[in-house]
């Protein structure tokens, strides 16, 4: 038989997906359908026998809601794996589900990580994928990732800063000829800012709020630059004095005094990023300006803030919680055309 024809019946018996696998969320890419799946990286686990009751949208529910025997865990942490086996567990319902039985032999997975995360780190990427059912791993960095997903020039000789902010992990690159010039990875990112504001309300408030108010909180009113106009809303929670029940008023000026810290954490990073840029490139910056991607750079004019800081022109790109799992399916698109900017982690037969 024609090698022709024998590749494009192969292709028929599998395909090759893309994983955005976050602190917060997961994507999947599916080759030839686009984006197939986004939920929560969040499990429900019976307790005594470790036993999934949930996963992603319906565990996320859960949290802060389950009785004794069920606990709820989110198994990434700061960008990375905190806990091997249950992120194998989730990687391999989330595949599974996208999958199903329509193709008899396992995909091949491109999957994003930080580009601050060790070898070893990276390496329980790349086992807990392939764990869960993938015949070969690739890695790329998510700033990569975000930049082909965008549409970004990557081969040309230009330098182009992108500034991703997810969940766990700010990345904060310099991109020229299909490679990372310069990175400053910091695992600081909205977790913490929602950590932030639950803080910030227990230390002036004695109000105890739980995590998913925080986040509430700063999707609703959150800020990370003065608003034309203030915004404020009811937060509930627990009066940590009576124990009792209370609500109060709070505003978004409130909010941003709160997520200060890590902030300008993520801020100090960008000006170390811009930094370490090679001359000739920071004329690039200066010229094309600094691109936002990532939930994070969802939050109220954090741009602005970022352009107060550092005098460049800086844009949140449309759909920034997408880029990083629509540049894998760009790249599973034509393996060959990108194959130099990814590292192989593992093969199977």
């Amino acid at each position: 038989m024609p090698l022709g024809r024998v590749l494009k019946m192969f292709s028929i018996l599998t395909n090759d997906i893309g994983i955005d696998l976050g602190t917060v969320n997961t994507l999947i890419w599916l080759k030839g359908e686009g984006i197939v799946l986004a939920e929560p990286s969040i499990v429900a686990l019976e307790n005594e026998t470790d036993k999934i009751i949930a996963i992603g949208r319906e565990a996320k529910e859960m949290i802060g809601r389950t009785p004794d025997y069920i606990r709820t865990v989110k198994p990434l942490k700061d960008g990375v794996i905190a806990d091997f086996d249950v992120t194998e567990q989730m990687l391999r319902e989330f595949i599974k589900k996208v999958i199903k039985a329509r193709f008899l032999v396992k995909p091949r997975v491109v999957i994003s990580v930080p580009s601050g995360i060790t070898e070893v780190e990276r390496r329980a990427v790349s086992d807990s994928a392939e764990n869960a059912g993938a015949r070969e791993v690739f890695i790329i960095n998510e700033p990569m990732a975000a930049s082909i997903g965008i549409g970004i020039p990557i081969q040309e000789p230009r330098g182009n800063m992108i500034i991703d902010i997810g969940g766990g992990t700010s990345e904060i690159a310099v991109i020229s000829l299909s490679g990372i010039v310069n990175n400053t990875s910091i695992r600081i990112a909205g977790d913490e800012m929602n950590e932030a504001i639950v803080a910030y309300f227990k230390r002036k408030y004695n109000l105890l709020i739980g995590e998913q108010t925080a986040e509430k909180i700063k999707i609703e009113i959150g800020s990370a630059f003065p608003l034309d106009k203030e915004l404020s809303m009811d937060v509930k929670g627990r009066d940590l004095v009576d124990g009792l029940p209370k609500t109060i008023r709070a505003t978004s000026s409130e909010v941003r005094e709160a997520m200060e810290e890590p902030i300008s954490a993520i801020l100090q990073a960008i000006r170390a990023g811009l930094e370490m840029t090679p001359p000739e490139l920071a004329a690039d910056i200066v010229d094309r300006g600094i691109v936002m991607t990532g939930g994070g750079s969802l939050l109220r004019n954090f741009d602005k803030r970022v352009k107060s800081e550092t005098g460049l022109a800086t844009f949140v790109i449309d759909d920034p919680l997408t880029c990083v799992v629509r540049g894998t399916g760009k790249i599973i698109s034509d393996f060959p055309y990108y194959m130099k900017i990814l590292q192989r982690e593992s093969k199977k037969s």
